[in-house]
């Protein structure tokens, strides 16, 4: 077939497929914990995980996006207690739903194969003979912190990659299955014994490789609505791209899959992916409520930079590894989304010894008008991050709202 007599989906429609498919495409709303949370992270498929907490950080601000009334302790209620969640490697870490443990065997029988060797070359010898000295601390005394594993080993300061033997081995551990992650310490993950931490019906069901393929290809389609197969390969990054492309032309010979046109921002088309029942929703996108929302640089909608970029028409770089002489925008700049548009980026922090939410610009995208109507809301969901942060007080800086038509 060729790319003329596919379907064609406009731009404005895969958008709006997109973000509903990513839990945008209606009103916040929902308790935001319990079953609820469980089920809007199932939905999303995953959450990421990040450390940077300028004003929360990554997974929290991205389940606040859907959900009004969550609360960080909610989060860890599922992890910590329900353990109806875990915690491990997508494309980064991230929270999982536990019911998807089976499939992660694939993930950690490659990563054995795969990280033995690059870490042999480029951590600290002797990590291997530290493995059974692990569990058997973690065994006999419980669980145990980067920090308080291998205690008695040499600690220099040569920089974040520079882990001791029993540190580098502990978190191989983890990356391959053995031991997991039962709660964090402020953000130190703590680790313990699997058989410990994962129920014993995901821990215990066994799946086949064929199974963990097809099923990582289908789910990252449903999730994504529509895509190319080294875009559903990177959505849970369990599969290689190849074979994400063979599934993918095995389900269009055998008439489970289709072929499209999506078009980009900038007119273009780009050939994808999708199931055949989804061309219905195609044609009656659901209408976007015009709620103007801050979003994590992680949130699922965007973590994909490329596919952020064609469908949106939004270039977003993260400038914290950039000296800040040279940033453009800032140190970590949050995206807004208004309906099916970003419409802004931006910069600010919670000085919380000062209980003061800090913003310092808002840059609108080409094209955007800030009348008094959108700013309202921008604010207005500024301040519901204040709260969220902890922060009663916001401080806009002089000039805050900048003109697009003027260099950051």
């Amino acid at each position: 077939m060729t790319r003329e007599s596919l379907a064609t989906i406009s731009n404005q429609s895969a958008r709006c497929i997109f973000l509903d498919r990513h839990g945008l495409a209606s009103a916040p709303r929902g308790p935001g914990k319990g079953a609820d949370l469980q089920t809007l992270i199932a939905a999303l498929g995953f959450v990421q995980v990040d450390s940077i907490n300028t004003v929360a950080r990554a997974h929290n601000m991205i389940l606040l996006a859907r959900r009004p009334s969550y609360k960080e302790p909610n989060l860890k209620s599922l992890l910590e207690r329900e353990r109806s969640v875990f915690e491990h490697w997508t494309h980064d870490a991230s929270i999982v739903p536990t019911e998807f443990f089976p499939h992660w065997r694939l993930r950690f029988r490659r990563d054995r194969e795969k990280l033995i060797g690059r870490w042999r070359n480029w951590r600290r010898d002797g990590f291997e003979a530290k493995f059974n000295a692990v569990l058997k601390q973690i065994q006999d005394h419980g669980p145990v912190t980067s920090a308080t594993v291998g205690e008695n080993e040499e600690r220099r300061s040569g920089g974040w990659w520079d882990w001791h033997p029993s540190k580098t081995a502990l978190e191989f551990l983890w990356r391959t299955g053995e031991l997991s992650v039962c709660r964090r310490n402020g953000f130190q993950k703590v680790y313990d014994l699997t058989e410990r931490v994962i129920p014993g019906p995901a821990r215990n069901q066994v799946v086949d490789p064929e199974e963990t393929v097809a099923w990582a290809a289908s789910s990252a389609l449903a999730r994504l609505g529509f895509g190319t197969s080294g875009e559903i390969a990177a959505f849970w990054d369990l599969i290689t791209p190849a074979e994400a492309k063979a599934w993918c032309q095995q389900a269009l010979a055998d008439g489970s899959l289709i072929e499209a046109n999506i078009g980009t921002a900038d007119g273009g088309k780009r050939r994808v992916y999708m199931f055949p029942q989804s061309l219905d929703q195609f044609d009656n996108p659901p209408e976007l409520p015009s709620r103007v929302r801050i979003l994590s640089p992680f949130d699922p909608a965007l973590r994909d930079r490329k596919r952020a970029e064609r469908l949106f028409g939004f270039n977003y770089r993260i400038e914290v590894f950039v000296p800040e002489a040279k940033r453009k925008y800032g140190y970590y700049v949050f995206p807004v989304l208004e309906g099916s548009r970003i419409i802004g980026r931006i910069d600010m922090k919670a000085f919380r010894d000062q209980d003061t939410l800090r913003v310092r610009s808002f840059w609108p995208e080409a094209g955007i008008r800030m009348g008094k109507g959108r700013q309202r809301q921008l604010e207005s969901e500024i301040a519901r991050l204040a709260t969220f942060s902890g922060c009663s007080k916001i401080d806009y800086q002089t000039g805050w709202l900048r003109d697009r038509n003027l260099e950051p």
